[in-house]
């Protein structure tokens, strides 16, 4: 690895991986398309599939598969828009909001775990970076949400 860029590649690839391992030793039974969605919502206010689609990229195909399941699950629920427009939207229902709640404070457990050895200006300065970086990548892709 000769450039940042590249050391940079090589550790996202990692953390991305790390990321998914984590995933599976949460007890919430949230997956990870749920667990991301909910959290878009929970932070944005109700969305449409359409919007969903702008904001992460995914197609509406994909989307009907992921909310079918989160309304059988009973973590989302589909209300009429709030601003009256035609389009049926999605919203995070009170058990979603619980499940979400759980699975993020094993994460954050888990992260404290992880970084107890780091000061808070180290983890900060982390979390800060990574906002940066993310806000860049939507930046890039043209997709740019709020920061909740």
């Amino acid at each position: 690895m000769t450039t940042p860029t590249e050391r940079l590649e090589f550790e996202t690839m990692l953390f991305g991986r790390y990321s998914l391992i984590s995933r599976k030793n949460v007890d919430s039974g949230l997956d990870r398309s749920a667990y991301l969605l909910l959290s878009v919502l929970r932070v944005e206010g109700p969305m449409s599939i359409g919007q969903l689609s702008d904001s992460l990229g995914l197609d509406v195909s994909t989307l009907n598969r992921q909310t079918a399941a989160m309304l059988r699950a009973g973590v989302a629920e589909r209300i009429p828009d709030p601003d009256g427009g035609i389009a049926r939207k999605f919203r995070v229902t009170e058990a979603g909001i619980a499940r979400l709640d759980a699975e993020r404070a094993q994460s954050i457990h888990h992260l404290d775990a992880i970084l107890a050895d780091w000061s808070e200006q180290d983890i900060t300065a982390l979390a800060t970076g990574l906002a940066r970086f993310n806000a860049s990548i939507e930046n890039y892709r043209h997709r740019v949400r709020s920061r909740g």
